[in-house]
């Protein structure tokens, strides 16, 4: 791909204050601490949070990663313990989900993603267990750290059996059907109340396994542009199930009820993405969105304005967050938009996925946008715990804004994503000895998404010697080379 217009890497500014002065020639303001606090140093990511009666040992959160590395039958292979046992040695004390399991086997996303069925009981078990015992092993007990399973289906991005999308779907969206060859007609990819009514009862009985395997929280996955997401823009489909903001959110809250009676005990949080806009062309060029003039006034979003689609509407999210906390919800984590056709907004990066595009703007933008978004929530909404996302491409300086923005109130907990798959240690380093290590801080290649993209198990290829030895990275860097 080639660029007209380079942004600076975060590498070039060689301390906060220059960093700083990037934040205000983009127009914006972002607290950065000058240095990193240790726990000995009274570390606003060293104090403990309460979620759900549950005191957390920490404000460092783990964001769900799937590695597409299960076997077929959903159950976990040496890589995904391996994936799993590096989350407990991380030191962060929520690990918010570990990965996203699918509660049916036409939920995934991949024919290697975990699932939280009947038949892989022991596997979700076995996951749980390894990252304890890494835990345990290196901290000495896991009295404060909560541990969760993200329950998913897959819907518009389901791949349960080969790298064709087999979609279903919410409703039909004519710039996603279009950008993802779905045939606008074809009525049996879309959902009816009935067979909502059956996915109901699988995210139930997924929960119940979760309980029974000892997790002491599941997450309602609704981000992403995955199902329970999509059908939060569901307007144009009839019926309970869309419509109005009732009908839309009908299915998650149906979902959590439904949890919540079967399973009282066991605590249910939500990752939300908390806005949306309307998807991005995939080319070699800078990112531009899919043409959306003809269908204003917008319909098609959650979160976004109706009359200008790449602006922030955040009233029906923030009336979302307010009766998720009153439904019993613990604790929220927002994320935003979906990597599958704005990857930009969610995950800002300066090299694309191989099914992306060159960054509109400088990722840093995107950075605050997300950060400004949960400040906004936590200022209207500040009793119920929200952990943070977009932290990654800050790279050096995560630390320094990660506890400047925990300080100030604009979060509770900061999440970390693509960031652990290089640098797992990362929460103990910050918090025993105030460093980083620079060899293993991601880069935002975006290797670990553009790997599952063509076929390949996700893992930091460029980075983690554990991938960097294995077939799959040559692989990469052939299809990262530049067409000619």
């Amino acid at each position: 791909m080639s660029n007209n217009k380079r942004y600076p890497r975060i590498a070039q500014y060689k301390e906060p204050a220059a960093l700083r002065a990037r934040f205000a020639e983009l127009g914006f303001e972002l607290p950065c601490d000058n240095q990193i606090a240790k726990a000995t140093d009274d570390s606003p990511l060293a104090r403990p949070i309460d979620i759900g009666g549950f005191t957390v040992g920490n404000r460092w959160c783990i964001h769900p990663m799937e590695g597409w590395d299960a076997n077929r039958d959903g159950s976990p292979t040496d890589r995904t313990l391996r994936r799993w046992r590096n989350f407990g040695l991380s030191g962060a004390k929520l690990i918010w989900g570990g990965e996203a399991a699918a509660v049916q086997p036409d939920g995934r996303a991949n024919p290697h993603q975990t699932m939280a069925v009947s038949e892989n009981a022991g596997g979700i078990k076995a996951l749980l267990d390894e990252l304890l015992t890494a835990h345990h092993e290196k901290f000495g007990s896991t009295e404060d750290l909560l541990v969760g399973l993200q329950l998913t289906h897959s819907g518009r991005f389901c791949r349960p059996n080969s790298h064709l999308l087999e979609p279903r779907i919410a409703y039909h969206h004519p710039l996603l059907d279009a950008k993802f060859g779905i045939d606008p007609n074809d009525e049996t990819l879309v959902w009816t109340d009935q067979q909502l009514e059956g996915l109901i009862q699988s995210y139930v009985m997924a929960a119940q396994l979760a309980q029974y395997a000892g997790y002491r929280f599941v997450d309602v996955k609704c981000c992403h542009g995955y199902l329970l997401h999509e059908f939060l823009s569901a307007r144009t489909r009839p019926g309970p199930f869309g419509g109005d903001y009732e009908g839309r959110t009908r299915l998650l809250k149906m979902i959590i009820k439904g949890i919540q009676q079967a399973c009282p005990q066991l605590l249910v949080l939500v990752r939300l993405s908390f806005f949306d806009a309307p998807p991005y062309v995939t080319g070699q060029e800078v990112g531009v969105p899919m043409d959306f003039e003809h269908l204003l006034p917008y319909q098609y979003g959650f979160g976004c304005h109706p009359d200008n689609p790449l602006k922030l509407d955040l009233t029906e999210p923030l009336r979302l967050v307010e009766e998720l906390r009153d439904l019993g919800v613990s604790a929220l984590n927002l994320s935003c938009a979906s990597p599958y056709y704005n990857p930009h907004l969610m995950r800002p990066a300066s090299f694309p996925p191989s099914d992306g595009y060159l960054p509109p703007e400088d990722p840093l933008v995107g950075v605050f946008r997300q950060i400004d978004a949960v400040r906004q929530c936590k200022q209207a909404v500040p009793d119920i715990p929200l952990v943070g996302t977009g932290y990654t491409y800050l790279q050096d300086y995560l630390p320094h804004v990660a506890q400047a923005v925990v300080r100030q109130g604009w979060v509770d907990m900061v999440g970390l994503g693509r960031m652990v798959l290089s640098y797992w240690n990362l929460p103990a380093d910050t918090l025993e000895r105030g460093v980083m290590d620079r060899k293993v801080i991601c880069r935002t290649f975006s290797d670990c998404t553009t790997a599952p993209r063509n076929g390949m198990i996700s893992g930091c290829f460029p980075l983690d010697p554990y991938y960097k030895q294995m077939e799959e990275a040559g692989r990469l860097k052939e299809l990262k080379r530049p067409p000619t």
